[in-house]
Formats: structure tokens, C-alpha cells, sequence
């Protein structure tokens, strides 16, 4: 059910645990230094397509981005450069001339977005964690892993992780 009137290479960039649980209380439940770098080197100088409370969870606006901020607030202010759209729909329509925007979240952003993206950059962060807001299974049968580095835990990583690349097949 992909469409194609959107950029060339829409992806969905999320760090997952075992459980699938993405955050609790609108905010990050693990601080891994290389996925955060990984994060930061993947989309700098792109489009990055988030719903405001994802938006909302940032101390100011990520340097060297696009900001597009979906919300069903028609009053909503956001600061100076934040575009702000009513719809994933109108977000991707933004984002057409960036040839790889990514959408950053929140989970249900992530649902909506998952029929539409032809990647996921994915952490899988080794070990369960309780949360409120979660990522829908990857089905096997519609994404097909292409890349996977393995990272075990260390000094400024408290749990073992691998960063996984699905593509739409």
C-alpha cells in the first residue's frame, strides 16, 4: 500500500527494546552515546517529520534540520523555521524536495508512517523496559533486513544494541 507521490527514499528512524516499547512519559528511556550519533549523522541536513509532543519532548529545535511538526492544534505556535502541518499527508508533501526525510516519531506517527516508507534505521536496544508508547511489529513479509551491526555494551553503553536496516520488499 506504498504511495508514490512522495520523496525518493522515505525513512522511519526509531530505537526499539526487545519489547518494542519506544519511550514513557513522552521521553527516552535509555541513553545509548552511539545510537544518539548515529541518529545525529543520518539526519542532518534533512527533512525530519515528528508529531508535536515528540517535538515538544526537545530542549530547542535540533540544529542543521528541517523541523516539520504534525498536530491537530489549529492554533499551534511553533518556534521560527518549525514548519507545522495537520497531517503525515501534508508532512511528506513539505519534505519533497529533501531526497531522504525521515520521520522520528512519536508511536503513532510511526503507525501511520509505516505503509508510506521505503526504510527503517532501526536500534534494537537488547532488554525489556516498561513504557507507554511502543513500535508496531515488523512484519517479515513486507520488510527485509539489509544491514545489521551488532554493538555490546561498554563503558558509555549500558546495554548491549545493533543498528538493523529494513528496506520495503
Amino acid at each position: 500500500m506504498k504511495t508514490t507521490n512522495h520523496p525518493s527514499n522515505l525513512t522511519i528512524i526509531v530505537a526499539v527494546s526487545e519489547n518494542d516499547v519506544i519511550g514513557k512519559d513522552n521521553d527516552l528511556i535509555w541513553h545509548l552515546k552511539n545510537d544518539l550519533k548515529r541518529f545525529k549523522a543520518l539526519t542532518s541536513g534533512h527533512c525530519i517529520i515528528m508529531g508535536r509532543k515528540t517535538f515538544e519532548s526537545f530542549p530547542k529545535p535540533l540544529p542543521n534540520r528541517t523541523h516539520i511538526v504534525i498536530t491537530r492544534q489549529e492554533s499551534y505556535k511553533a518556534p521560527e523555521g518549525v514548519i507545522v502541518v495537520n497531517s503525515l499527508e501534508a508532512a511528506i508533501e513539505q519534505a519533497k524536495q529533501d531526497a531522504n526525510p525521515f520521520i522520528i516519531g512519536g508511536g503513532e506517527i510511526y503507525k501511520q508512517a509505516l505503509n508510506v516508507v521505503d526504510t527503517i534505521e532501526f536500534t534494537r536496544v537488547h532488554h525489556s523496559f516498561e513504557g507507554d508508547t511502543f513500535f508496531p511489529v515488523i512484519q517479515e513479509t513486507i520488510w527485509e533486513e539489509t544491514n545489521r551491526e551488532d554493538h555490546k555494551k561498554d563503558d558509555l553503553h549500558k546495554f548491549d544494541f545493533s543498528f538493523i536496516t529494513y528496506k520495503r520488499r
